[in-house]
């Protein structure tokens, strides 16, 4: 998901030398040498356009979301399912539209610039809600690297079971424990997590958004095949029959899937920082509202078509994560080219968004403790084969092995792919998506309290809030239930 990396090389890369606005008069001025390459900020000219900002856009925005997407519609059916993944797609291209008058402090064309979603909470809404802010976002990131940690350990398992499964000639069950996967995963990421400014490798965006477009075709694909050799579109208009599940345990898992379709559409966050590489004229919130408007049709189509084959696929049975319910048995050599992308993706996505995090307490305990010898000396460690020497930092490397060594555990904990990512989906969906977007757009636009506006953005607000903790409500539920089946750390499938 975060594709910003790859933002932010862009505005490394080509600089061309445009003629210069002059904002007040509207005559163009000669390009003077000093002008030639930066923009009013100060930085390097920025050279986005709408493309450049949907494909990130969209690189953002389709990940690992994609694979719950046919056990949500299971949940829900044919008629509520894609209905409720249209609502949730009109709420975030709304949304979006909101936040993209909020890149620029005041005016819209010449007013000061925010880098980052929390810059303009900071600059727009002050002090005590940014840090409320800032705490559901980190909050949020954390739960990511969880669940990206557990849907990378289950995919390594998929491939050794369909390897296993195939030997045996479908004979033996293959079960086997997590865990394994999941510490490998997390000795991965420790390694990587050593590397400094991980997530501005411009290549690792690139990587990212090939390897995501592999999964979810490859997926939709088999989804395609599998429909079409059994001849039928599986499935009914109100999903999950009763005698399946408990009355109760259906009510849960449609809140839940409601929890799984908002985390496939959150990725507000990313969004000012992929407008921060949009060039200027006409004003970058033209131009990103139209960016907006093309890449979400683009996910909405490409995720109503993955979940509905997925469920007209598998009707009931559609597993949680499409790629490795064992719904596919052959080809099996697909599925593991598959199954290796989601790995490949995930070892980088983990790092786009632990690395922030990282940032963030390095700031604040640099801030705190100015002069503190354990926190700032850097020892230079000669790795043979490089040429510069490694800096290492005693409490860096101790509080990042330590990060990583705690989302493996919990992961470890928790092992349910589906509720992970229902709770994510709802602890980000209002706060992020829809509460600070339109309490900004008031602020920013002098939005008259009780003017119908006013009263339709409040509302707008306040139905989202109920859908999220619902939906947080039913992931929790889905947690409990799935603790009384297995025993921590001692998950097998």
């Amino acid at each position: 998901m975060g594709e910003t990396a790859a933002a932010n090389n862009q505005r490394h890369h080509h600089h061309h030398g445009h003629q210069v606005f002059d904002v007040a008069s509207h005559d163009v001025v000669p390009p003077q040498p000093a002008f030639k390459c930066f923009d009013d900020d100060g930085r390097l000219k920025r050279t986005g356009t709408v493309w450049t900002a949907s494909a990130h856009i969209i690189t953002a925005v389709i990940g690992s979301g994609v694979l719950s997407l046919a056990w949500a519609i299971a949940q829900l059916g044919w008629i509520a399912g894609p209905a409720v993944m249209l609502l949730f797609s009109f709420v975030t291209l709304y949304s979006s539209t909101l936040l993209s008058d909020c890149y620029r402090t005041g005016d819209a064309v010449s007013g000061k610039r925010n880098y980052t979603y929390m810059d303009a909470v900071r600059s727009i809404l002050g002090g005590f809600k940014f840090k409320i802010c800032g705490l559901i976002q980190y909050l949020n990131l954390f739960g990511i690297a969880i669940g990206y940690t557990i849907a990378a350990s289950i995919s390594m398992m998929a491939i050794k079971r369909s390897n296993c499964f195939h030997k045996s000639g479908g004979k033996d069950p293959c079960h086997m424990s997590s865990n394994p996967y999941m510490i490998a995963f997390g000795v991965a990421e420790i390694l990587l997590s050593q590397v400094p400014d991980f997530d501005q490798i411009w290549w690792i965006s690139i990587v990212a958004a090939v390897m995501s477009f592999t999964y979810s075709a490859i997926g939709l694909a088999l989804g395609i095949v599998q429909v079409a050799a059994n001849g039928v579109f599986k499935g009914s208009l109100t999903g999950i029959s009763i005698g399946t599940v408990t009355q109760t345990q259906k009510i849960w898992r449609t809140f839940q899937a409601l929890g799984d379709i908002a985390f496939a559409y959150s990725y507000s966050v990313v969004l000012i920082e992929i407008q921060d590489t949009v060039r200027s004229p006409p004003a970058e919130s033209k131009t990103m509202k139209k960016a907006t408007k093309i890449s979400i049709a683009v996910t909405t189509i490409f995720y109503m078509l993955c979940g509905s084959m997925g469920y007209a696929a598998f009707g009931d049975a559609a597993p949680g994560n499409l790629l490795t319910g064992f719904g596919f048995y052959n080809p099996f050599w697909l599925l593991d080219i598959a199954n290796a992308a989601i790995v490949v993706h995930l070892i980088g996505a983990y790092q786009v968004f632990a690395q922030p995090i990282f940032a963030f307490i390095e700031k604040s305990v640099a801030e705190r403790y100015p002069d503190n010898d354990f926190l700032s000396k850097e020892f230079e460690i000669k790795i043979p084969g490089f040429k510069s020497p490694y800096k290492a930092n005693v409490f860096r490397v101790v509080y990042r092995c330590g990060f990583v060594v705690a989302t493996t555990v919990i992961s470890m904990l928790m092992p349910f792919f589906n509720d992970v990512v229902g709770i994510l989906g709802a602890l980000g969906f209002w706060p992020l998506t829809v509460y600070f977007p339109v309490e900004m757009y008031i602020k920013q636009r002098k939005v008259e309290k009780w003017s119908t506006r006013w009263v339709c953005l409040q509302m707008l607000s306040v139905a989202c809030l109920v859908i999220s903790v619902v939906a947080g409500v039913g992931s929790i539920a889905g947690v409990m239930l799935d603790l009384k089946v297995y025993k921590p750390f001692k998950s097998t499938y």
